[in-house]
């Protein structure tokens, strides 16, 4: 972006003052030339190493939201299946690594799996940036487990087809319009990423002084434009280090939504296929599957609920590495410790 720098009075030199001023004036021209040109020079270099960073961390934010999000829409297929099954043992809470992952809750399952659906199908047409929220703030809590009821006072699980969709977005926007809330325009303005978007993950730390003007004295404007490089280099690194977690999150996170998928095309046989429908009836092997898919979805939804950007205030933001390596080691715990293998 071109800045004006205006040094045009520099080069007035009255003539009068003599030869040896000129040429001392001269040469301040000259320095505070070059000192405007290095500073704009050092100006572009930043905003466009901020533009690179923030459009790659953007890329590796959505993919993860959206593997979040196609994680949470498979839920309903697993609670259809296991609601099948009589004499089913009860699944409880587990702790792992001192994480602790969810009782299994079918209607709570729909809901999520429902919600997610409806955010998958309208990214689409969404703002860039709009998956990426969600994953920063946790798909889960921040739109998902919100879309509980519908403004007549029915359960969103319970509704399909466009009754749902139409019942979810009211929900996103805050209710329907005769309750007070935006009603489904609202909640496909949030679905475009009006307030679930890159804000979520950029929020704090949004570039100031990229409008800034640097000023018309070459002195000024290097100092300027050493401030705005020293904002980048906080900037970036933060991104870096948020394009780092979500990948090595993104990795772990399809490592276990492939072993529960696996199960999940077992289980779908032995249910839909072969109609056993009575736990007595399983195998050792086969209960294994069960037991071992409610824990990958329990590991599932704990995982698509991490909060990865906390936001510290007005002008910071965090990336919550810390809770990310927990969830993470407590994912790899599962992996090699708890399951069975499959046959």
């Amino acid at each position: 972006m071109p800045l004006p720098f205006i040094i045009g009075g520099l080069a007035v030199v009255a003539g009068a003052t003599g030869l040896g001023e000129g040429i001392s004036g001269g040469m301040k021209m000259g320095k505070a030339r070059n000192t405007a040109k290095l500073a704009q020079a050092k100006y572009d270099s930043a905003i466009n190493r901020f533009k690179t960073n923030s459009e790659i961390t953007t890329v590796v934010m959505d993919k993860l939201g959206k593997i979040e999000l196609e994680t949470l829409t498979s839920f309903e297929k697993f609670s259809d299946l296991i609601e099948k099954i009589q004499n089913r043992p009860r699944f409880k809470e587990i702790d792992i690594s001192d994480v602790i992952l969810p009782e299994y809750r079918a209607e709570e399952l729909k809901q999520v799996s429902l919600g997610a659906g409806v955010l998958l199908g309208g990214l689409g047409g969404a703002a860039v940036g709009t998956a990426g929220g969600f994953a920063a703030a946790g798909a889960t809590t921040s739109a998902v487990m919100a879309l509980g009821t519908a403004s007549t006072g029915t359960a969103i699980a319970s509704l399909s087809g466009a009754a749902a969709t139409n019942a979810t977005l009211a929900a996103l926007g805050g209710g329907a319009l005769a309750a007070g809330g935006g009603g489904m325009a609202l909640g496909t303005a949030v679905l475009g990423g009006a307030t679930l978007g890159v804000g979520l993950m950029f929020g704090g730390i949004i570039f100031k002084m990229t409008g800034k003007k640097l000023s018309t004295q070459a002195d000024e404007a290097m100092q300027q434009a050493m401030e705005i490089e020293e904002k980048v280099e906080q900037i970036c690194s933060y991104l870096n280090e948020l394009q780092s977690v979500a990948r090595e999150y993104i990795n772990t996170l399809k490592t276990v939504k492939a072993e529960y998928e696996s199960r999940l095309k077992i289980l779908e046989c032995l249910v839909g296929f072969m109609g056993k429908c009575d736990w007595e009836e399983f195998t050792e092997k086969e209960k294994a599957v069960g037991c071992d898919l409610v824990l990958l979805v329990g590991l599932l939804f704990k995982m698509c609920q991490l909060e990865l950007v906390n936001k510290v205030d007005d002008t910071k933001n965090e990336v919550n590495s810390e809770e990310a390596s927990k969830i993470i080691s407590a994912a790899e715990n599962v992996l090699e410790n708890e399951l069975r293998e499959v046959a």
